[in-house]
Order: C-alpha cells, then structure tokens, then sequence
C-alpha cells in the first residue's frame, strides 16, 4: 500500500512534467514538428518587424555601426 502512495504523490508532484511529456512525444511522433517550427518562425518574424517598426532609428543607428565595423 506503501508502494502505490509513493507513486500517486511522485504523479501529483510532476503531473505538468508528465504531460508535457506526453505532449512532446506525440508532437514528435506525429510531425507536427516542422509545423510547429513554422509558426514559431512567423511569430519570429513578426515580433521582429514589430520592433524594427517602434525602434526605426535605434536600428538604424546599430546597423549603421554593424556595418561601419567591416
């Protein structure tokens, strides 16, 4: 009895590592991967563009000096 409290308490502790588990085997098992990949690459870029847009000049600066280096 000792045996199955021991593991209903480790399941209730890492129950997020658990699934989260779960989670990466199936997305791995199923390709989603590349799916997943994908739209992190366009929120990527978007978050990006985003900035560059708020931040024209101080990018503009840091480019400038990026490319003064060489």
């Amino acid at each position: 009895m000792n045996e199955s409290n021991g593991f209903k308490n480790f399941c209730l502790e890492h129950k997020g590592a658990i699934i989260g588990g779960l989670v990466a085997i199936i997305i791995a098992c199923t390709g989603l991967l590349k799916v997943l990949f994908v739209i992190l690459a366009i929120i990527i870029g978007v978050l990006v563009g985003n900035y560059i847009q708020k931040n024209k000049e101080f990018v503009k600066e840091k480019l400038k000096s990026f490319i003064d280096k060489f």
